[in-house]
């Protein structure tokens, strides 16, 4: 359930210790499921609320940031590339990225930090050295693949090669040096040689569950390669069927999802995220 910014600002919530989910929509949000599950694993006293926040309702959300019970938050669609102007403070990732996702304060500053990069490099991990010099092909030029690209570089990848439908119209200084911008008519060109292959449009998301980037016919590019879906409803989705009928390794996006939390939660209350807790919580909702 979400409350609206004024249902929130009238009620008795804001005299307690408080995080938010900021966006719009937000109902159907599974953050505030982990959040509150990881905080009465540690029985804080704090509550994680989903707010939605209509984009002509923004210019009120400083008075909410800056009260004493604030906490942090979470920024989600439309508002990641709005929250720096709220804050004092923005981290490498968020300007980077040239988005907000977490807000936290230190040293009585309030800070914008981005850690959709750092939620999708986790899963990764175990594959760090196949990936280390190696070509991903990233589908979907959105917000969400900027914190790809940003962690992907990070992670020493030589080659990126984004899949957009309108390829002419991103230029060169949206992203850094080894990004390259296709269509979707030539992607396959370079799928033979890449080692990972991400969707982060909202192809298999629900309602278009029975959509993927990769078309039936181009499943057999998959093979061997890691498939990387940040989509997490449904768990697995048709482009990750797809990869696993070709003999692909897969990562689903809930992964990501919890990991982006935990360390927003880490910076709101200085505790690790109880992660099996989480999972179990986020399975029963699911």
């Amino acid at each position: 359930m979400a409350l609206t910014l004024k249902e929130f600002k009238s009620s008795e919530l804001v005299n307690n210790p408080y995080c938010l989910l900021i966006g719009h929509p937000v109902e159907h949000s599974l953050s505030p499921h982990m959040h509150n599950a990881a905080a009465e694993y540690y029985d804080l006293d704090l509550k994680y609320l989903a707010v939605d926040v209509p984009m002509n309702d923004l210019s009120s959300l400083p008075p909410v940031f800056n009260k004493d019970p604030f906490v942090g938050a979470n920024v989600t669609i439309p508002h990641k590339q709005h929250m720096a102007s709220m804050v004092d403070e923005i981290d490498e990732a968020a300007e980077k990225i040239g988005a907000v996702n977490t807000i936290y304060r230190d040293n009585d500053r309030l800070w914008g930090g981005n850690t959709d990069a750092y939620g999708f490099a986790v899963p990764l991990e175990p594959y760090r050295d196949l990936l280390d010099g190696e070509r991903a092909i990233i589908f979907g030029t959105g917000g969400a693949s900027k914190a790809v690209v940003f962690a992907l570089d990070k992670l020493g990848m030589q080659e990126i090669v984004l899949v957009s439908r309108n390829p002419g119209r991103r230029t060169k200084d949206e992203w850094p040096a080894p990004v390259k911008v296709v269509g979707y008519a030539n992607w396959s060109a370079y799928g033979n040689e890449a080692m990972l292959i991400v969707n982060t449009t909202p192809l298999g998301m629900e309602p278009k569950v029975n959509k993927s980037p990769i078309r039936e016919g181009e499943k057999g590019l998959l093979q061997d390669k890691i498939c990387y879906d940040i989509v997490y409803k449904p768990r697995q989705t048709l482009f990750l069927n797809r990869a696993e009928e070709a003999g692909a390794t897969v990562i689903g996006g809930l992964e990501m999802l919890i990991q982006q939390g935990s360390r927003s939660f880490e910076h709101w209350t200085g505790r690790p995220f109880p992660i099996d807790v989480i999972k179990k919580k986020l399975e029963d909702v699911i």
